[in-house]
This record gives structure tokens, sequence and C-alpha cells, in this order.
């Protein structure tokens, strides 16, 4: 079998992990071997915290939904069940975003979420 010189293919290949890699600190960045190991480190991280921050945003918006929704005297749970039995059919993003900075729009949200007439 003849001899394979792969000389251009393999230094591209290290070169475009270095080049992934050039923001790191220290040997990660300069060293291939270390910065191949960090590359896949970096994209499994990637694709863990894609799906975390859908999971934290749900926390924010949770938080701030009970924030307004207590100081209007009611919990978070009791808003949510209200808002599906009144059909209010406004998802936890939406409900944050309206909730959080107007206070005058607040009560009215949750007088509707809970059925008064206003």
């Amino acid at each position: 079998m003849t001899r394979v010189k792969r000389g251009s293919i393999a230094r591209r290949y290290r070169k475009d992990i270095l080049d992934f890699a050039s923001g790191f600190r220290g040997a990660h960045s300069r060293l291939f071997r270390t910065a191949n190991q960090q590359e896949s480190k970096a994209l499994a991280r990637a694709y863990v915290d894609r799906r975390n921050r859908k999971r934290e945003f749900r926390r924010l918006w949770i938080a701030r939904i009970n924030a307004a929704a207590r100081k209007n005297g009611i919990t978070y749970g009791a808003t949510i069940h209200n808002s599906f039995d009144n059909q209010v059919f406004l998802n936890r993003k939406t409900l944050a975003q309206v909730a959080t900075p107007d206070a005058y729009r607040s009560p009215r949200l949750v007088g509707a979420i809970s059925g008064e007439k206003h």
C-alpha cells in the first residue's frame, strides 16, 4: 500500500480547532491536544446550556408573575389557575412582561384573570 502524506489536510484540521479555541486561556488555545479536548467540552456545554437557558427564563417569568400577583393579594398558582378558568390564554413570558413594568395594568390584569368585572 502506498504512503499517504496528509500534511495539508491535517494542518487545516488542526488550524480549524485552534481557531475555534482562540479565545480560550493558556494552553487551551495554543496546544492542539488540549484545544481539541476543550472544543468538545465547549460544544457539549453549549448544547446543555441552550436547554438550561429555557429553564432559567421560565423560572424568571414565574418569579415576576408571582411578585406582581402577591402585590395584588393572590398567589402565583391561583393566578395561573384562574387565568385558565377565565380563558385568559397568555403564556408566562407575556404575563411577566405585562406584570413587571406597569403598576397600573397589573391590578387590572389580576382582576381580569380572577374574573372580576371592571
